[in-house]
C-alpha cells in the first residue's frame, strides 16, 4: 500500500506527533517527526518527503505559512493540515492555502488514510 513513501508529520504537540509518527510507520510507510515548521525548513528534508501533514497553528510559523514557503520555493508536495481548533473559516484558509484538506484532531485513522493516499496518488 505505502511502497517507500515518505511522511513528515510537523506539530508541536509531541504526544500527538509522536502518535501519528506510530500509526503511519505501522502502516509501512517511512515518518518523520518535527516539532514546528522551522525545524522542518531547517532539516533540509522538504525535497525529499512525499507528503507533509502539518498543524494548522504552531508558534512561529503555522502551517499556513509553511505552505506559503513551501510554494514559493517551487514545492508541489501535498500538504495535509490537522488542527485541535474548530474556528470558522481554517477549512476554507487551508484549501485556499492549497492543503489536500484540514482534518478537525481527534479525527478517525481511516479519514486520515484516505486523504493520505489521494494526496500521494495510491
Amino acid at each position: 500500500m505505502s511502497g517507500a513513501f515518505i511522511i513528515s508529520v510537523i506539530d508541536d504537540d509531541e504526544s500527538f506527533r509522536t502518535a501519528l509518527v506510530g500509526l503511519l510507520r505501522s502502516l509501512g510507510y517511512e515518518a518523520q517527526g518535527f516539532t514546528s515548521a522551522v525545524e522542518f525548513i531547517n532539516s533540509g528534508e522538504e525535497g525529499s518527503c512525499d507528503c507533509i501533514i502539518t498543524d494548522f497553528c504552531m508558534p512561529r510559523m503555522s502551517g499556513l505559512d509553511l505552505i506559503q514557503l513551501l510554494t514559493a520555493r517551487g514545492s508541489t508536495v501535498p500538504v495535509i493540515m490537522v488542527t485541535g481548533r474548530p474556528e470558522p473559516g481554517l477549512e476554507a484558509k487551508a484549501a485556499a492555502g492549497g492543503a489536500v484538506c484540514l482534518l478537525m484532531k481527534p479525527f478517525e485513522d481511516d479519514a486520515l488514510i484516505g486523504h493520505l493516499e489521494r494526496a500521494l496518488k495510491i
